[in-house]
């Protein structure tokens, strides 16, 4: 007599988000998606000519040789402590920083769940345009500061003054050049979008 199959309980999937990674021309965007992704990040960089110089300001960023021209793309998933959940996976979408592209804008963070913006205190003003379009979209974000070699000192609370942060708006240090930094960035994302979620 045949035996009945036995059922195989059902794995759940991990939780997938979209996260908009923005921030002004130069902040460390392409950067970041690379080091945090946890696989092969796709980049839509090129090389910065002449005549792009027209139109991209170079201020403060004289050194930079290359710049987005679509998006960046990567992948991160978020393991939980506890064993039978199943995860979080963030597909990271790096948008591009020039005036020229805000047309992408609302394609870009359509479906999204919330957006890091970089910001760099060598020119934080390039940060306001970001923000009010961040807050104007209406998505839960969290601001993360990228720290340069050449970056001046300042402490959270200035940072926070400067750029008109409401005080529930989490700001944190990151140095995109670092995976656990970047990874600490995006968790903060994360958590504040639990919270607001878990609040309404």
């Amino acid at each position: 007599m045949a035996s009945a199959p036995s059922e195989t309980p059902a794995v759940p999937r991990p939780v997938q988000l979209k996260i908009v990674i923005a921030g002004p021309f130069g902040v460390g965007k392409t950067t970041l998606v690379g080091v945090a992704s946890e696989i092969a990040a796709l980049t839509t960089e090129e090389t910065l000519t002449q005549a792009g110089a027209v139109v991209d300001d170079l201020t403060g960023v004289r050194s930079k040789t290359t710049t987005t021209v679509g998006i960046d793309f990567g992948r991160l998933t978020l393991r939980a402590a506890d064993p039978t959940h199943p995860g979080v996976v963030l597909f990271l979408i790096g948008a591009p920083g020039q005036d020229r592209f805000r047309a992408l804008w609302n394609e870009l963070t359509c479906g999204a769940i919330g957006v890091l913006v970089l910001a760099d205190t060598r020119r934080i003003d390039a940060s306001f345009d970001v923000l009010d379009r961040v807050e104007t979209r209406g998505l839960p974000y969290a601001v993360a500061v990228n720290e340069f070699d050449d970056s001046p000192t300042h402490t959270l609370q200035q940072i926070r003054t400067a750029l008109d942060l409401a005080p529930r708006t989490p700001l944190t240090l990151c140095d995109a050049r670092d995976r656990a930094s970047t990874r600490d960035a995006l968790i903060t994302l994360v958590e504040h979008i639990k919270e607001q979620v878990l609040s309404s």
